[in-house]
């Protein structure tokens, strides 16, 4: 019987903290939000929304689960004495990004551009040498390896680096030059060898859902009867693979996968419905910075464009309970949580 928790009825800075005081809310994930109400879900249908307080005795558990903050993830702060989710900075070493046009594919260009996003506050860096856009053509892990590894070999020396791969190659190569995460779109699935290279390895995995493993196919995937759940369910499955695999879920974050196999309507559930993800127990990473749904909303076709819009979806993701943001546009989203934060809470950050 799958039964799932989806919090409800989000309250933030003193609203927050007054209706946890008057036992009207719950504090969710041991941050500085509050939920009042609850959905309760058994086997794909809704029972009721309840208020959270009043939760039947046999749910109670999983509620509760709702309160406690994710265990610290890569050994990054946590978001709760940040004031705002973990920033991660996107670095693409490729020559056909769909957001950069390749300007970082040359190492000295790429050097530049991540220390200037850890100037700017950047937590930790993700860096790919393949692009996974809707379309986008494979590489060979070879290229992969030639591409990425200057760089993480360099910038693994001031920063956390996380490797975005889907090839199992490439992680033990990153891994061996200094990345501690490894951050797969395919959840370890494309590379029947990437569960046991995380496990060896004893580092952090960001898991991504996504309908298949191949991103010039996954639109065709973009068919659900319930976005959100589903891609909660086949979250839980793929961190119970990493369980039995030897990897413990302390050690893995959920990524939602925003605009992999999905249309805008159902990236905009799923940011809607963030905080269902929460029930994993795993920190949540939302990466929609640039992405097309923001320019076909705010009718800028460019991605280089779509800051305004990115900076909207990343605050709505925090306000969700997102633990980490990936992101293209560093300091600006920075700024924008430091003021979303400030706003909230009626006081100046500290």
């Amino acid at each position: 019987m799958a039964r799932w928790v989806e919090p409800m009825g989000l309250l933030h800075g003193r609203g927050a903290f007054a209706a946890v005081r008057a036992s009207a809310a719950l504090p969710l994930d041991g941050g500085n939000a509050a939920f009042s109400l609850v959905r309760l879900i058994e086997n794909g249908e809704t029972l009721g929304i309840i208020p959270a307080v009043e939760t039947p005795e046999d749910w109670q558990e999983a509620v509760l689960a709702l309160t406690q903050p994710p265990a610290p993830f890569a050994g990054l702060p946590e978001p709760a004495t940040l004031g705002r989710p973990l920033v991660m900075g996107v670095l693409n070493v490729t020559p056909d990004s769909f957001s950069d046009g390749g300007r970082h594919l040359d190492p000295r260009a790429a050097l530049v551009a991540a220390h200037a996003m850890l100037e700017a506050g950047a937590d930790m860096l993700d860096i790919g040498g393949e692009s996974t856009r809707p379309g986008a053509q494979p590489v060979d892990p070879q290229t992969e390896i030639a591409r990425i590894l200057p760089a993480i070999r360099e910038l693994s020396k001031d920063a956390p680096v996380s490797v975005d791969t889907r090839h199992a190659a490439t992680m033990r190569a990153a891994l061996d030059a200094g990345a501690e995460v490894v951050n797969d779109v395919t959840a370890l699935r494309h590379d029947p060898e990437a569960l046991s290279v995380v496990a060896e390895a004893g580092c952090p995995v960001i898991l991504m859902h996504m309908p298949g493993t191949d991103p010039r196919t996954m639109q065709a995937g973009a068919d659900y009867a319930d976005v959100a759940l589903e891609a909660t369910e086949f979250l839980a499955a793929r961190i119970a693979a990493c369980e039995a695999a030897g990897i413990p879920r302390h050690r893995v974050a959920v990524d939602p996968g925003i605009g992999f196999g999905k249309t805008m309507e159902h990236n905009l559930d799923l940011l809607d419905r963030l905080p269902l993800l929460l029930g994993l127990g795993c920190p949540v990473v939302v990466g929609a910075s640039r992405k097309r749904f923001i320019g076909t909303l705010s009718g800028t076709p460019e991605p280089s464009d779509r800051l305004a819009g990115s900076l909207g979806v990343a605050v709505a993701a925090a306000a969700r309970g997102a633990t980490m943001l990936r992101v293209h546009d560093v300091a600006e989203t920075v700024a924008a949580l430091r003021l979303w934060r400030a706003a909230a809470s009626g006081a100046p950050p500290g």
